[in-house]
């Protein structure tokens, strides 16, 4: 919750720095006491990374340097400034105690407002707020100091720190030791919660969140760290702790008291309850991939999940499942076993259809089998083999190795169909080369590459810059090459720590450039704004990452062979995009296939084809 006007950087931002706003949050308290916790508020003030598009002021820092390159300069704060922010947490803290919450978390970490002040790789302040250890902590001090005076003495104020900052010059574990280990002399903090990371455009911000490439429980050491240096203080531990058996451990370890496990839950609401009645194989797990959730939320977009697309629609998922029940259950074929065919499979038999999926390959999973092929992306492969649990669990007759035609549909008497068929790539052809390969092979067989491998990549997902990664960690050479830049689709979150494992292993990036043409084993590169050209040489392959071509050509058939039934396109088979949106489509799909037109709204308006791909609501 931000405490100050100037930390409002987006729309969906929680403010708490009015007093009208204490009603409106009191609703939380209320459901969450109802189901048996409690709920604490954690206050903060991003600083300079605060752009102040949204708000439109100015973001406030210790001085006047960016967060990143390219990003707004701050205002650099008067005394009077901090003064306002050290006023902006005691009054959120004296709201939120009257709005009902059970305790303050003061966040010091990650890189905002706090942190930017004990940074000595930020703080350059000559008063009494920077110069040395005791002035750059100074603000932190203060800000404590008033919370607790804001509160009852009863009501726990605890700090969420950041151990290390991972930037050159900046907080080391050793540092934030000896910076609690001071406010604990001052202060009587109820917990102390174990973060890291800065707010920089370099590869600290990707552990922040990190994601599938890194192992699990990655920086459990260092709640480890301040549980050992201060015993009788409760420690949380959090990031990448995806199952509850490993959080189990960290407790049983003595490496932390308390554990966050926040995309978990976003994945799976009910993931304790599972595990409590003894149903952990039916979790569905996070697979720390950043797409939905973080991902949505850095472009301004309510937070989503890929393996739970009910996630922040709740309310519109439980009408619409509501409604598709009273409709009556129908005969439904799901064409396709991807992500989005397994997920509309899945969807339809629990409302209470009789469902059979086909998929033309021996195995199911579509693309995403392939993605979850590349380097630290297995967990893709755990998000298909839960689906096809929870399909087979829910009733669903899998059969693979059946490529469906018109003609089986109209023969087998189905009243509902969902085509569910994917994309499929469709590499250039390179002058003076001829046709680029696929991303497919190139994973398939990398030692028949070759020694040096230019990968053309014209998508920006994970495809290319994944595929340069992969291919550089088995030992070749790989020139990655873009007409715009370096995974400019992937969340910052996640590409900040891919563009560090691409210098690691050494690939080189040519950002700007496309492939004009080959002459022999060179690769001519051409800058996309002058024209300039430079030479790769010993090139001894080119794979091309082009954009995929949806394969829907069913449902036309279908439509031109006169089927009657339900009829939706779901996934890539409607537009190729990401596995977020065809497990959300499919789930749309599979749930909304036995309504009447005018129930789901979607991009086609029609009584017998209707195409997933939007929010929708019940009429």
């Amino acid at each position: 919750m931000r405490v100050h006007p100037t930390s409002a950087a987006r729309a969906a931002a929680l403010g708490a720095f009015t007093p009208e706003r204490v009603d409106a949050y009191a609703r939380i308290p209320e459901a969450v006491h109802g189901e048996g916790a409690a709920v604490f508020a954690q206050l903060l003030h991003l600083g300079r990374q605060a752009a102040g598009q949204y708000a439109r002021t100015a973001a406030w820092a210790p001085v006047a340097e960016p967060w990143t390159v390219g990003a707004h300069v701050p205002h650099a704060m008067s005394v009077a400034d901090i003064r306002t922010v050290v006023r902006g947490f005691a009054r959120a803290a004296g709201w939120m105690a009257e709005a009902g919450f059970d305790g303050i978390e003061v966040h010091l970490g990650h890189g905002h407002l706090i942190q930017q002040f004990l940074s000595p790789a930020v703080n350059h302040r000559t008063d009494a707020y920077g110069g040395d250890d005791a002035g750059r902590l100074r603000l932190a001090r203060e800000v404590l100091d008033a919370v607790r005076r804001a509160v009852p003495a009863t009501m726990p104020v605890g700090i969420r720190v950041s151990a290390d900052e991972f930037v050159p010059g900046g907080l080391t574990v050793d540092h934030m030791v000896d910076i609690v280990g001071r406010l604990l002399d001052e202060f009587d903090l109820a917990f102390v919660h174990v973060s890291h990371s800065a707010y920089v455009g370099r590869y600290s911000l990707a552990t922040q969140m990190a994601d599938m490439t890194f192992p699990g429980a990655p920086f459990r050491s260092y709640p480890a760290r301040f549980k050992a240096a201060f015993p009788h203080v409760p420690v949380l531990a959090i990031c990448r702790i995806d199952d509850v058996a490993t959080a189990a451990d960290i407790v049983s370890a003595g490496d932390a008291d308390l554990v966050g496990m926040t995309r978990a839950h976003i994945a799976d609401p009910y993931l304790l309850r599972r595990v409590r009645q003894g149903r952990a194989d039916t979790v569905r797990s996070c697979i720390a991939c950043n797409q939905g959730c973080i991902g949505r939320i850095e472009q301004n977009l309510p937070l989503s999940c890929v393996v739970n697309p009910a996630a922040g629609l709740e309310a519109e998922w439980e009408r619409l499942e509501k409604a598709a029940r009273a409709a009556g259950s129908r005969r439904v074929l799901v064409v396709g076993g991807g992500p989005a065919g397994l997920e509309a499979a899945g969807a339809a038999a629990r409302i209470g259809h009789t469902v059979t999926l086909a998929e033309a390959s021996p195995r199911l999973g579509g693309a995403v089998r392939a993605a979850a092929s590349l380097r630290g992306r297995s967990r893709f492969g755990l998000l298909v083999d839960e689906q096809e649990r929870a399909a087979r669990a829910a009733g669903v007759e899998i059969r693979t190795g059946w490529r469906v035609t018109a003609a089986d549909v109209l023969a087998g008497d189905w009243s509902a169909v969902v085509v569910a068929t994917g994309a499929v790539e469709r590499p250039g052809t390179v002058p003076g080369w001829g046709p680029a390969l696929p991303v497919a092979r190139a994973l398939a067989d990398p030692a028949a590459l070759g020694r040096t491998v230019a990968v053309l990549d014209e998508d920006g997902t994970w495809a290319g810059a994944g595929l340069a990664e992969h291919l550089a960690a088995v030992g070749l050479r790989v020139h990655l090459v873009s007409p715009v830049g370096v995974a400019w689709n992937v969340t910052t979150y996640s590409r900040l720590a891919l563009v560090h494992r691409l210098g690691e292993l050494g690939v080189r990036c040519h950002p700007g450039r496309r492939l004009a043409r080959m002459e022999d084993r060179r690769a001519v590169l051409a800058d996309v704004v002058s024209g300039a050209e430079e030479t790769l040489s010993e090139v001894d392959s080119v794979v091309h990452v082009a954009p995929r071509v949806a394969v829907g050509r069913l449902a036309d058939d279908l439509i031109a062979a006169g089927f009657d039934g339900a009829l939706q396109v779901a996934g890539d088979a409607y537009a190729p995009r990401s596995a977020l949106e065809a497990v959300y489509e499919g789930r749309l799909a599979g749930t909304a296939i036995g309504l009447p037109a005018g129930h789901a709204l979607t991009p086609v308006d029609a009584p017998h084809y209707v195409s997933g791909g939007t929010p929708f609501h019940i009429t």
